[in-house]
């Protein structure tokens, strides 16, 4: 069995755990708080960062493209129609493309600094980088929440699935971030008919259920946050 070291609220263990799960591999999920910068998450990965998948081996593989890719190598490859990355190389560059979008431009635009702020910041001390939620911090990143909406919409209003005809990466790594904002009640679904339509398919599959019941500590989903008719 392979081992996640990850957080609920950070979107890149998230997709890497949707990946997982469409690939039908179970995962050991350990909990870190990355703020604390445990030796021994250091020792797999100097960087500090999440998230560390240990693979065959207890080798460690560092960062959700990095996981991405081993897994559609060791994985993907053998799947066919079940493949993340697609099969042709157009359609995995605009699957890689959209899977920056959300685990790299979303998150540096939204998702990380209203987990940091709402999430992270109430459990570090003073000397972590704790302390009360930087209220400018939140208003910008709300305002971003808007413009990233209107592309997921855009994109599943004139798609099978964001990248293609079938489900991939860009599937997982959009459902990663919004599913984050989700459990934050960020999401003014009611503005984005397409891209709500688009989640509730994503937010049915096997694969998304354990997300569901992800809880992190002092801070509760909001009340539709599990519901697969919200």
């Amino acid at each position: 069995m392979l081992t996640l070291f990850h957080h609920p609220l950070v979107a890149s263990c998230r997709y890497v755990r949707l990946s997982c799960a469409e690939y039908g591999e179970e995962l050991q999920l350990i909990d870190e708080k990355p703020w604390l910068r445990r030796p021994e998450l250091l020792e797999m990965n100097p960087a500090g960062t999440l998230p560390v998948l240990l693979a065959e081996g207890d080798t460690p593989i560092v960062g959700a493209g990095v996981i991405a890719e081993y897994l559609d190598e060791t994985r993907g490859a053998l799947m066919r129609e079940r493949r993340l990355y697609g099969d042709d190389p157009f359609t995995r560059a605009e699957v890689r493309r959209l899977v920056d979008w959300y685990l790299v431009k979303t998150d540096n635009e939204v998702t990380r600094h209203l987990v940091r702020e709402r999430a992270f910041k109430p459990l570090m001390t003073s000397m972590q980088g704790g302390g009360s939620p930087d209220s400018a911090a939140i208003r910008a990143a709300r305002a971003n929440v808007k413009p990233h909406m209107k592309y997921t919409n855009w994109l599943a209003g004139t798609r099978d699935w964001l990248a293609g005809d079938r489900l991939s990466y860009a599937d997982l790594a959009a459902a990663a971030a919004l599913s984050v904002l989700d459990y934050l009640g960020e999401v003014p679904w009611e503005d984005y008919r397409a891209a709500r339509d688009w989640y509730g398919r994503i937010k049915s599959r096997p694969s998304f259920r354990p997300l569901l019941a992800d809880r992190a500590p002092g801070l509760s989903p909001v009340s539709h946050y599990a519901d697969l008719d919200f």
